[in-house]
């Protein structure tokens, strides 16, 4: 029972749509009908603004973390944890209460491979500020943020149900950005601080 329990709450916590209710509450209305379509707080910056999208963020981030927190506390170890990160970015991704649409996973993946693997997640962090710095894409910076994630966890040493939890995440946040690389790939892709028209 708690195995299944475990499972479903970490979907479930995945899959509040943070986005979506912080824009709904600051008067932006169905942030899917805006820009990218995603709830994530890239699209929400760029059709609500900065403190709604500052909101999304930490909002996503913490429900990483609790997602991992309760999978740690209700499934066994190794695999129960690494399981929960997996869970929560697709519950972000694709998430019941919005009819199996959501974000793109990368705040929620942070915050759920922060309280999996700490040391693994300030690399990726920093690999992420460091292109969206230097190019202001964001989707660029986030594809290459997951694609170092589970390199430095196998470097690290961490378990493999997490390495493979990290690659599982990646896989589905590189898939949630394949027309963000497209876009890229035509020099159509917007930079940070853009503003976002109808969807």
């Amino acid at each position: 029972m708690s195995l299944a329990l475990g499972l479903l709450l970490a979907y479930l916590i995945g899959a509040i749509p943070v986005g979506f209710l912080v824009a709904r509450a600051f008067g932006g209305g169905d942030i899917r009908r805006s820009g990218s379509g995603t709830i994530g707080a890239t699209n929400v910056l760029r059709t609500v603004g900065k403190l709604p999208a500052i909101l999304t963020l930490v909002g996503d981030i913490a429900k990483g973390y609790l997602a991992v927190s309760v999978a740690r506390a209700l499934l066994p170890p190794p695999w129960g944890a690494a399981a929960g990160a997996a869970l929560a970015v697709v519950g972000n991704c694709w998430s019941v209460f919005l009819g199996f649409r959501g974000g793109k996973g990368v705040a929620t993946g942070f915050g759920a491979f922060l309280a999996l693997a700490p040391w693994a997640t300030a690399p990726a962090a920093l690999v992420w500020l460091v292109v969206t710095a230097s190019f202001r894409y964001v989707s660029l910076a986030s594809v290459m943020a997951c694609l170092c994630l589970p390199i430095g966890m196998a470097l690290l040493g961490y378990p493999w149900s997490a390495v493979a939890a990290a690659v599982v995440a990646a896989m589905i946040i590189i898939l949630r950005h394949r027309a963000n690389l497209s876009r890229l790939a035509a020099g159509r892709e917007p930079r940070l601080g853009g503003r976002a028209g109808p969807a």
